[in-house]
């Protein structure tokens, strides 16, 4: 058994003819939380979908080098993808509930793999996690697109954990958030990181600092520098680390 929840190893991702990740090797401890940080462009978000192969989704890409979930490599022969994106789960940039009634799309992951037993507690247990039962336990057949975005994004984070993820990919999950929804977000995070592994793309340099363990700054698809989130913000030892922390360039 590895001793990382996850780890790359000399990882490359290519669209088509263009590389997009150049030798990405890469190790993240269970129940911290990793900021992906580095301009637009630079291969953060195509990183993260390397780890629930959500890239596969899309079509003439193709990747080398190792994925190790647990130690085991997640592209190799016989692995299970929808288990392994139950147990990688996956929020995205912009909110996107279901349009069905917030009971439901809770509900939805443990319907579709069978975990029917005390699906009303679980239902209640996922919305307590993500923060939002008592916003909304009087009305849970009311349609979760209803939702004002920050409760629809933590709407979406409850039905990542209903089907009982062990690490949660979140993609810039605040980008269209408003400031208020954007900080309890993070509050939100930072209360889950205690059960999760969190993986966090993000353009907030601020939000990395506050939110994250580790932080992994990206640039034209190389990872450049990854460490301890308080050594890469005060002591980045690359170059090219401190010119994009400084605003130099990005």
């Amino acid at each position: 058994m590895s001793v990382y929840k996850i780890e790359t190893r000399h990882l490359n991702f290519f669209y088509g003819p263009t590389q997009a990740l150049m030798d990405v090797s890469i190790q993240i401890g269970e129940r911290q939380v990793t900021a992906l940080i580095g301009p637009s462009g630079c291969g953060k978000t195509t990183f993260l979908r390397t780890l629930n192969r959500m890239n596969e989704t899309l079509p003439n890409t193709h990747l080398e080098g190792e994925v190790l979930l647990d130690g085991k490599d997640i592209y190799a022969p016989g692995v299970d993808v929808v288990e392994l994106r139950r147990r990688v789960g996956m929020v995205f940039q912009i909110p996107n509930p279901f349009p069905l009634s917030i009971y439901d799309n809770v509900a939805f992951g443990p319907r579709v793999l069978a975990l029917h037993n005390h699906l009303d507690e679980l239902v209640k247990s996922s919305l307590r996690q993500a923060d939002l039962w008592d916003e909304v336990k009087g009305g849970l057949h009311r349609l979760g697109t209803e939702l004002v975005e920050g409760q629809q994004q933590k709407l979406c984070i409850a039905r990542v954990l209903a089907v009982q993820p062990e690490v949660i990919l979140m993609d810039e999950p605040c980008s269209a958030l408003d400031p208020t929804a954007t900080l309890r977000i993070e509050e939100l995070i930072r209360h889950l990181r205690d059960q999760y592994t969190i993986v966090i793309v993000t353009h907030n340099m601020q939000q990395a600092a506050r939110v994250s363990n580790w932080t992994g700054f990206f640039l034209l698809g190389e990872l450049i520098e990854y460490g301890k989130t308080e050594d890469i913000f005060t002591r980045p030892q690359d170059q090219r680390t401190e010119d994009y922390l400084s605003g130099r360039f990005g």
